[in-house]
C-alpha cells in the first residue's frame, strides 16, 4: 500500500511555492482556504491516526502555520 504525499508537498502545490517561510511566524508565504484544507486532510486521512476530518484538519493546519501558510477562516 503506498501512502500519501507528504502534507508539505500538498500545501506547497496549493499556494503555488516551491518552499516554506524561512521565518514562519513573520514570513507568510501564502493563505489557504477551509475548502483547501478540507481536501488535504481528505487525502491525508487514511494515512493519519485522526478519528474524523476535523480532527486530520487541526492536525494539518499546524504544518501551514509551520510552513508560513495562513489558513483563512
Amino acid at each position: 500500500m503506498l501512502k500519501s504525499p507528504p502534507t508539505a508537498e500538498l500545501f506547497k502545490k496549493a499556494v503555488g511555492v516551491n518552499k516554506g517561510s524561512d521565518i514562519p511566524y513573520r514570513n507568510k508565504i501564502g493563505t489557504v482556504n477551509r475548502e483547501q484544507l478540507s481536501e488535504i486532510a481528505t487525502i491525508k486521512m487514511r494515512d493519519m491516526n485522526a478519528i474524523d476530518e476535523e480532527g486530520a484538519m487541526a492536525q494539518i493546519e499546524g504544518t501551514a502555520r509551520n510552513m508560513g501558510i495562513t489558513i483563512q477562516k
